[in-house]
């Protein structure tokens, strides 16, 4: 999915100094995607870029889209990073510069590896389903493998853990002894927690890593706090487990991971080091190279927005 924002405001990130746990309730800021989608932005927020490698969270939905195209993201390019769509609800057609052509559905993963350069496109199937509701989310590479080879992969069976009132869906990573198939670079955890009205349990979490919950539907608490769909609770890290209670059917997302330790800079749809990064990037979009071509869509591709006047400095994730 691409950040459609014309103006995008350069973001940088980097590891914190120690941290422990906490209950930092964050609310999103509402963005229009394409003509009748609007998403609710968690990540990048005020004070708060990064989740482990966690980068960018958009949630959106329930819509009803009976009447509506729904989802319609033109041709864009992406740089240094993973997208990985997450569906309730809907389905959603993966267009890409490789070839792929998927129609994702609810609970399976969409994983796409960006490295040095791709483009992709997602759009509602025609006719399609009544409802849309999901997740899109960002994962940043490391240094190491942030030019590796763009691909992309689709996984529509995943591992799934149960316990009383649980039911957990791994996305990517490892929670408790369940692994997903979905290729990581860095040490994280995604996971859909399904849980049932009453249910009252303590799950096991990985002190070193840092966690936050987003929660997507129904009455739920967090360590105690209510946390309401379309809001995420950050954690912070040191936690060996993590409280939650139902007060109706609900469903959270769970992220997590190793707190990265890179600066980064983040703007439009590119991850890179240096403004240097970026311009270039911006560039080759522009003259139609690198990041080849998506065939099939039905529209025009996305143009890219205007570089900033200043410099793009990456100066650590501090408030």
């Amino acid at each position: 999915m691409s950040n459609l924002d014309l103006k995008p405001t350069p973001t940088v990130c980097g590891r914190e100094a120690g941290g422990g746990p906490v209950r930092d309730l964050l609310t999103p800021r509402h963005v229009p995607l394409g003509e009748s989608t609007v998403v609710r932005r968690l990540l990048p927020n005020l004070g708060r870029r990064m989740v482990g490698a966690w980068c960018f969270v958009d949630h959106y939905g329930p819509d009803d889209i009976a009447d509506e195209p729904g989802m319609q993201v033109p041709p864009h390019p992406h740089m240094g990073l993973q997208t990985v769509s997450w569906l309730h609800e809907g389905e959603v057609l993966h267009r890409d510069s490789l070839g792929s052509l998927q129609t994702v559905r609810p609970y399976e993963l969409g994983l796409m590896t960006s490295g040095r350069a791709i483009s992709h496109s997602e759009e509602s199937p025609r006719p399609h389903a009544r409802y849309l509701h999901g997740a899109q989310l960002w994962v940043a590479l490391p240094n190491a493998h942030r030019h590796t080879e763009p691909r992309f992969e689709h996984h529509p069976d995943l591992p799934v853990v149960t316990a009383g009132g649980l039911r957990a869906t791994v996305i990517l990573g490892t929670l408790d002894t369940a692994t997903s198939p979905g290729t990581t670079h860095t040490p994280l955890v995604g996971a859909d927690l399904a849980l049932t009205e009453g249910a009252d349990l303590r799950l096991p979490l990985v002190p070193d890593f840092e966690y936050a919950v987003l929660a997507m539907s129904g009455r739920v608490d967090v360590d105690g706090v209510p946390v309401e769909p379309g809001t995420m609770l950050y954690l912070g890290c040191g936690r060996p487990h993590l409280p939650l209670r139902a007060h109706t059917d609900a469903a959270v997302l769970l992220l997590g991971g190793e707190p990265f330790e890179e600066k980064i800079l983040m703007w439009w749809n590119f991850i890179g080091r240096t403004t240097e990064d970026i311009a270039r990037a911006r560039a080759d979009w522009t003259a139609g190279t690198r990041f080849g071509e998506v065939h099939g869509y039905d529209g025009a591709r996305l143009p890219a927005p205007d570089l900033p006047a200043l410099p793009l400095k990456p100066r650590g994730r501090e408030r």
